[in-house]
């Protein structure tokens, strides 16, 4: 099976898609169990609501589900959160912290040696050459990590999670202008909600590619599934009104990105 899937572009911009793949081989579905088989915690239809949003856009999109292997957690199975729950490199349970492999059937240290292998690692490879590319284009390259999920997951946080979640781990990932720009946009569109690094700061995404020093950026977005599915249940069927709705102020905001990214171009600032 083919792990990724790239569409190059010639803008600046560059769009990830870790979790919205579906695929597992054969060998890892007959070892999940009945909870782990609804695949829950996929990113649902999140490449579709993006399509075609910014032209000229490059997208890098892992097409493995995250049960076989987490692409947006550390390769050393470092936690993103350290002290919260949360899931790892190759998950035992689901958001719920339900398990979500068979009796026995879980991921031994060679299965998870092997899937950093053949999924993880040739998923990075892929958007490390796309960001090199476009860097070497543009002088700088600009990575929007695209990610959804359940509004309400007890496990994981309390309440109901914000429409518009931005995670830059703290600043630490983009140009001020980027983050600022997109909090803007985001605060300003009437009947969402958003929070800037709050419960999700970027993940190792956005965390280990973010270098703005040396003229590539990262910012992550986390969609509440709320926004765009019917229901946050099977079948997680896209709600089109709704994705119509959100479609226009995530536009504005990769156009934003895109504006910003040619200033600093111009200018020589990347920080």
């Amino acid at each position: 099976m083919a792990v990724f899937e790239v569409r190059r572009g010639n803008s600046p911009v560059i769009l990830g898609f870790p979790h919205t793949g579906t695929d597992l081989p054969s060998s890892i579905w007959e070892r999940l169990n009945d909870n782990g088989r609804i695949l829950a915690d996929t990113d649902w239809h999140i490449h579709e609501l993006y399509e075609g949003l910014l032209p000229g856009a490059t997208t890098v999109r892992a097409t493995f589900h995250r049960y076989v292997i987490d692409a947006n957690r550390d390769p050393d199975g470092v936690s993103l959160y350290p002290g919260q729950n949360t899931t790892g490199l190759v998950p035992e349970s689901d958001f719920d912290g339900q398990p979500i492999w068979k009796e026995g059937q879980g991921p031994a240290e060679a299965d998870i040696a092997e899937r950093l292998r053949d999924f993880h690692a040739p998923y990075h490879a892929a958007l490390a050459a796309e960001i090199a590319r476009v860097r070497a284009i543009h002088g700088i390259a600009v990575l929007y990590d695209c990610h959804s999920i359940r509004s309400h997951i007890p496990f994981l946080f309390e309440g109901t999670l914000p429409d518009f979640n931005i995670g830059t781990d703290r600043g630490k990932t983009c140009a001020l202008e980027i983050e600022r720009s997109v909090e803007e946009i985001a605060s300003e569109t009437e009947g969402y909600s958003h929070t800037l690094n709050g419960r999700f700061k970027g993940g190792w995404t956005t965390r280990h590619y973010g270098r703005p020093e040396q003229g590539v950026h990262a910012i992550q977005m986390e969609l509440a599934q709320s926004t765009h599915l019917a229901t946050e249940a099977p079948p997680f069927a896209l709600d089109a009104a709704k994705a119509e709705r959100l479609r226009r102020p995530l536009a504005a905001i990769l156009e934003r990105i895109g504006k910003i990214a040619n200033e600093l171009k111009r200018t020589g600032s990347e920080a």
